[in-house]
């Protein structure tokens, strides 16, 4: 599928909308429909599931989004999160640096002018990493780099731009909306050991909202200006970064491949200039129907954060291994990923369009542990008490799976319905049922159907999903 059929179908069957869109709509911001929420609340279950649960050395943490602005500070995120841009004069639309040079990259390339479209690739390299404000505007002009909207090369000069959003107290004090969620679980860390008693090596995860205020936002809920993040900060003695980066990075791509993500569009994609202060980094990438794309980061922070923080705040935090009978900062191996990404990465995995006896059909194959609606309980008609019959199953179902009742049009239009938002399992019930209490239970991927006493649908399903 199309980055575009996604994003038409994720609105048309209440995954996904574009937020205030009676008002036009906010850029790059999206709410998320009853599928969408639905399907987002069990990706961050199994996030939390195998990260936490799964886990005697990790524990969770729910910290705020307003924080101390001298975490930022701490951080470097005040003095060097931002992005390169540039407007246009004619157009007065503003535009990633990277972002613009890379698209038309990527034109060349689909051009056929690979050598040019290098050449121009590594000229931005050396660029970027000589923060060469000047050399990046002359670039534009060079290769004839246009604005998309005036279809002009009159551009301005390029200047830094910070991505944190921020607000004022009622005291005056800028209050910063975070642009990650590490920060917190970083402050955090004493509260966090001395309370669960945890010794190193342990972790913290947490999933929570982060905001950035992003030049160029696209490609749907791909790079979005209000995301989710989930998290985990693995805390480790000094020395001990290599073989734990390794595992993680095994244990977090495994996470995917069990998720029924296919093999081949995976991979690990290294970082080409590591942080000041990263022993390590590599990214989690997807193929999108745009490319591979980051989907998780994994990092080796090193003692960088804690240092920092410790430093700003003047309080101590290091911790005393009484193994080793000696304290330390101890540091820190990150896995960060963005469940917007891994929702958009769902989508693009598991909307298929499928032939079936030389019929063609659109279904939505998601695995049975993140899909939104479990069991759907369907009369073949409203009338002569089937309704009623399906609506006492429905009661029955919902306490233990996320059921849906549907009533409307012909049963094989609600059967297709229920295949588009991924409904696993549809039950019927019929003028049979109402002699000997036995349904028909149709699963989704292969569209039979079996007929079983109701009774024993529960453990059906179980059996057929475990």
């Amino acid at each position: 599928m199309t980055l575009q059929e996604i994003t038409a179908f994720a609105k048309e069957y209440g995954f996904i909308f574009p937020s205030s869109e009676i008002y036009d709509g906010v850029k790059a911001v999206y709410d998320y429909g009853h599928y969408g929420s639905l399907l987002k609340q069990n990706v961050k279950n199994l996030w939390i599931k195998s990260m936490v649960q799964d886990h005697n050395d990790i524990v969770n943490l729910d910290s705020a989004i307003f924080m101390h602005p001298t975490i930022w500070k701490a951080s470097g995120h005040i003095d060097n999160f931002d992005d390169l841009m540039i407007d246009n004069k004619d157009s007065k639309k503003r535009y990633r640096v990277d972002t613009m040079i890379e698209d038309f990259a990527a034109d060349l390339m689909k051009k056929g002018e690979q050598e040019r479209a290098e050449k121009i690739l590594n000229n931005l390299k050396t660029l970027l990493n000589d923060n060469d404000l000047e050399g990046l505007r002359n670039l534009f002009i060079e290769e004839n780099i246009v604005c998309p909207i005036s279809k002009t090369c009159n551009w301005t000069a390029v200047r830094h731009f910070n991505l944190m959003f921020y607000t004022q107290t009622s005291d005056d004090e800028i209050i910063y909306l975070r642009p990650e969620t590490a920060q917190g679980i970083y402050v955090n860390f004493h509260n966090i050991q001395k309370s669960t008693r945890l010794k190193v090596p342990f972790g913290i995860a947490q999933i929570g909202k982060a905001f950035r205020n992003e030049i160029i936002a696209r490609q749907f809920t791909f790079r979005m200006k209000e995301f989710e993040q989930m998290e985990m900060q693995f805390f480790i003695q000094p020395d001990t970064d290599k073989e734990w980066f390794e595992k993680w990075k095994e244990t977090r791509m495994q996470w995917y491949k069990d998720l029924g993500i296919s093999a081949n569009k995976l991979h690990f994609k290294p970082h080409d200039k590591l942080a000041h202060y990263a022993r390590a980094a590599e990214d989690i990438e997807y193929e999108f129907d745009f490319g591979f794309k980051e989907i998780e980061g994994i990092h080796a922070r090193g003692d960088f954060d804690l240092s920092k923080h410790e430093k700003f705040s003047n309080k101590n935090l290091k911790y005393f291994d009484a193994e080793k009978n000696m304290s330390y900062i101890p540091h820190v191996i990150e896995t960060s990923c963005g469940c917007d990404r891994i929702i958009l990465m769902l989508l693009s995995e598991f909307l298929r369009k499928e032939k079936i006896d030389d019929k063609e059909r659109t279904v939505l194959k998601l695995p049975y542990n993140v899909t939104p609606i479990k069991i759907a309980i369907l009369p073949l008609m409203k009338k002569d008490g089937m309704a009623e019959k399906a609506k006492d199953y429905f009661n029955i179902l919902k306490k233990n799976f996320m059921c849906a009742y549907d009533e409307t049009q012909s049963i094989g239009k609600r059967y297709v319905r229920n295949d588009l938002i991924g409904t696993k399992f549809c039950i019927t019930v019929d003028y049979q049922t109402l002699e000997d209490n036995t349904v028909t239970v149709r699963d989704r991927d292969d569209m039979q159907q079996v007929r079983i006493p109701f009774d024993n649908v529960e453990k059906f399903v179980n059996d057929k999903t475990r």
